[in-house]
């Protein structure tokens, strides 16, 4: 076996120097593995196995005491010890960075017990030589079918036994004597969804912020993206250099704000010949706090498969908005569904997440969003009612549901009080919850054919003229006050289990 240099296991209690030796660790393997595939590509022999593993943190502690605090993350759930395998250090930094800090803050001398420290190391598990070609590198490209048949036996290939979701859904169970979990995702998981980002959205995820928007209609990224090109056109007022800098097209064709010079990495981008299944845009600010907005088609599996995948990045709220069926009489086209509950006819996350588990309504979200509705339309009290109801979502596979017999879905939906009706919007609150990731929904009523208002051309398209525009800013707004709220204030406990990992 052919493996880089050996590093030295290291403890730290400063969250940066641990961070550091992260750095170091991770590309001194990402180096290794690249400089052996350009040289097995260049026609040279090896005669033993390739291997280069990702950097771990782990953490001990005795004690079951720890520091006071209100947030629903950052500390261990009892004595034993903690750990996590970990990538991407450059992406990830901030992020590392802070759950750093708030291990050593939570569990820092308390009475007679030693202070934690975090020990950063070389793991056990391999890097798979596909996660470590560089962003613009496709040397698979260059080989014969015969050299990559051979380079399954020099190198290690994704192994999916390594990336389940097992500590997401609470079914993991470590070996008797193992570490316990230190966060949802393994870092071969994270890697894995980081590839798939990329292929799906056409962007990096880099470019990914930590406010998503998910929509069902190309007609809300159209609106998204004027309102990018806009925004960009103006110049940064001053004292507010942490405003909107910058706007990412699939292809990675990067737009800067008015008066911002151009970033090294921007020629890189170049126009797709056609876009991808789910073509995703970003409203960037300098710390990742901008708006993410990606059109997910439509259905339940796409939702699904969408959020595993931006779930690695751990962003701080999503949100879905989009057209739905309205089933009470009393609804007319255009009006608002604020979402508080939901009947999970979607099917494809049963077996991570029970039917019978309930996905609760975040009053963090819920209050953002009506707040954001009555500011973009200027309605208050009973008039705002009148144009927004509160009510259960119902999210199912079946698109022709009105044509099954006996009308036995309009029984269930009339049951569970549902006021809505679409394809997606439980599978991401579903996937929010899951992945205790913040959720919400807001739709918008285009339909109503239990009254025989269906969707006619001409109707569909003053609809869409007058309220995809009025939505979207709406959805928005809402982000941008969930923003200006705190993380403090945003993640709530209610998404975290009663043995829950450390990470956020």
């Amino acid at each position: 076996m052919q493996s880089p240099a050996p590093t030295a296991t290291a403890r730290f209690d400063d969250p940066a120097a641990a961070l550091k030796h992260v750095q170091f660790i991770y590309d001194n393997s990402i180096r290794y593995l690249r400089d052996c595939l350009k040289r097995f590509v260049a026609g040279e022999q090896f005669s033993e196995r390739i291997r280069a593993c990702y950097p771990y943190v782990r953490v001990h502690t005795d004690s079951v005491f720890r520091a006071d605090s209100r947030l629903s993350y950052g500390f261990v759930a009892g004595p034993g010890t903690y750990e996590t395998t970990l990538t991407r250090p450059d992406l990830f930094s901030y992020y590392y960075l802070e759950q750093f800090r708030l291990l050593l803050k939570n569990h820092e001398n308390l009475g007679h017990h030693q202070p934690m420290q975090l020990e950063v190391g070389v793991s056990h598990q391999p890097i798979p030589v596909h996660f470590s070609f560089a962003e613009h590198e496709h040397i698979e490209g260059s080989m014969s079918p015969e050299k990559q048949l051979m380079m399954r036996d020099l190198f290690d290939l994704p192994d999916l036994s390594a990336m389940d979701d097992g500590i997401a859904n609470g079914t993991y169970e470590a070996e008797p004597g193992a570490p316990q979990p230190l966060s949802l995702f393994t870092a071969p998981r994270v890697d894995y969804s980081l590839q798939r980002l990329r292929h799906y959205t056409g962007t990096a995820p880099e470019h990914v912020q930590n406010f998503v928007l998910f929509t069902n209609y190309q007609f809300y990224i159209d609106e998204f993206v004027k309102l990018g090109q806009e925004i960009m056109s103006r110049p940064i007022e001053p004292g507010s250099e942490n405003d909107y800098v910058a706007f990412v097209a699939p292809g990675n064709l990067v737009t800067r704000r008015n008066g911002l010079p151009a970033q090294p990495g921007d020629a890189l981008g170049a126009a797709l010949p056609r876009l991808p299944q789910m073509p995703g845009y970003h409203l960037v600010r300098p710390d990742g706090s901008g708006i993410t907005m990606i059109n997910i088609g439509v259905g339940p599996a796409n939702a699904k498969t969408i959020t595993d995948h931006v779930a690695v990045l751990r962003p701080h709220a999503w949100l879905m908005l989009g057209h739905c069926a309205g089933l009470r009489n009393t609804q007319q086209l255009g009006d608002y569904v604020l979402a508080h509950g939901y009947v999970r006819e979607d099917h494809v996350l049963d077996e991570d997440l029970p039917p019978w588990v309930p996905i609760p309504p975040l009053a963090e979200v819920q209050l953002a969003i009506e707040a954001a509705v009555a500011e973009v339309t200027q309605l208050t009290g009973y008039e705002l009612k009148r144009v927004m109801r509160t009510g259960t979502v119902a999210s199912t596979d079946n698109r022709n549901w009105e044509l099954l017999p006996h009308r036995t879905p309009e029984r269930r939906f009339s049951q569970s009080r549902a006021v809505a009706l679409d394809m997606e919007s439980a599978t991401i609150a579903a996937n929010g919850f899951r992945f205790r990731v913040p959720y919400g929904t807001l739709l918008c009523v285009s339909d109503k054919p239990l009254h025989g208002e269906i969707k006619l051309p001409g109707m569909a398209n003053q609809f869409y003229r007058e309220r995809v525009d009025q939505h979207l800013r709406i959805g928005i707004r809402a982000l941008e006050q969930l923003r200006a709220r705190g993380l403090d204030h945003l993640h709530s406990r209610k998404l975290r289990s009663f043995a829950e990992v450390a990470f956020q």
